[in-house]
């Protein structure tokens, strides 16, 4: 059995991201992928079973670093609005910092090739921030709704200013950022 060579995978990852955003799902051919990655087709088959196996892979793994990037200096002994507060910064920061990869996921999020994660996979990297939702709403200062109401107005305002092609004018400096926070905790505090 061949090693796997991490900054290979690597190369293999970013240029998966690359073509698909620039191409496509379709377009993106794991030769072309392959050629992009400079290794050679079969060298990628070490690391994934195929395309689909590839383009999934991606997924997580960028999902995997956002939340690395969101749960950076998190501290659950913090008052729940300072921890939600440092998340969003982080999360914003991730954002701001990797168009390319929060493009890829958006386009695989409305793809078919979403139905084929397990979600689990993906939940996992984010139960901290379940945690600490389920413990804003048990201690009655965060509203008590669905997580998804929750995900939706808290996150959901990073997704779109962070985004250049969404929202082109809006500049990222820390008032602009902790201005649009705390109208996000506004949505969701009681």
């Amino acid at each position: 059995m061949r090693h796997k060579d991490e900054a290979k995978q690597d190369a293999i990852i970013r240029a998966t991201v690359k073509l698909v955003n620039e191409i496509g799902f379709v377009s993106s051919s794991v030769s072309k992928i392959a050629r992009e990655a400079n290794v050679s087709p079969a060298t990628l088959y070490i690391y994934y079973e195929n395309k689909e196996d590839l383009l999934v892979s991606t997924y997580i793994d960028i999902k995997r670093r956002m939340s690395e990037a969101a749960l950076e200096g998190f501290d659950d002994g913090l008052p729940i609005r300072d921890i939600i507060k440092r998340l969003w910064f982080n999360l914003f920061r991730f954002i701001a910092d990797n168009p390319g990869d929060f493009q890829y996921t958006e386009q695989f999020g409305n793809s078919p090739y979403s139905s084929l994660v397990d979600q689990s996979e993906v939940e996992k990297h984010f139960a901290p921030l379940v945690e600490i939702a389920r413990r804003g709403i048990e201690r009655k200062i965060i509203k008590d709704v669905p997580l998804e109401f929750l995900q939706i107005f808290i996150f959901y305002p990073i997704f779109v200013l962070a985004n250049p092609r969404l929202c082109a004018g809006f500049e990222g400096d820390e008032q602009s950022v902790e201005t649009a926070f705390d109208m996000a905790w506004d949505a969701i505090k009681l």
